[in-house]
């Protein structure tokens, strides 16, 4: 089960979408509150595609806080955000994210950056 997290409607149907379109069962979640609240309350899942810019609380400290829990740092993490910037993705690895996407990505990426991980 993959764990879609974008504040963004059509950006988060749209990836939902394609997930499910190559196989995968997706769950989603709106912000990082929300998606740390669907992992204490349900089934672990198996990766998470993270936007970073978000209300309440953004994907570097979401990804920070997957990262450091016993109970979940080993959920790969492929961030995907419209921040493309060198620094972004050097920023965005840091705070564990096994992967890293820039918006607009192209659909066969992300997929692929997926399923490489879940193959692990």
């Amino acid at each position: 089960m993959v764990l879609v997290v974008e504040d963004s409607i059509p950006q988060r149907e749209m990836i939902t979408e394609l997930l499910k379109g190559s196989g995968l069962t997706v769950t989603a979640a709106t912000d990082g509150v929300e998606a740390l609240e669907h992992i204490q309350s349900g089934p672990l899942p198996d990766l998470v595609v993270l936007d970073i810019v978000m209300p309440r609380m953004n994907g570097y400290e979401f990804c920070r806080r997957l990262k450091t829990d016993p109970s979940t740092q080993n959920v790969p993490v492929v961030m995907c955000s419209s921040k493309g910037e060198e620094f972004d993705r050097y920023w965005g690895m840091k705070q564990g994210a096994d992967a890293y996407i820039a918006k607009p990505f192209q659909p066969t990426e992300l997929v692929g950056t997926v399923k490489q991980l879940l193959r692990g």
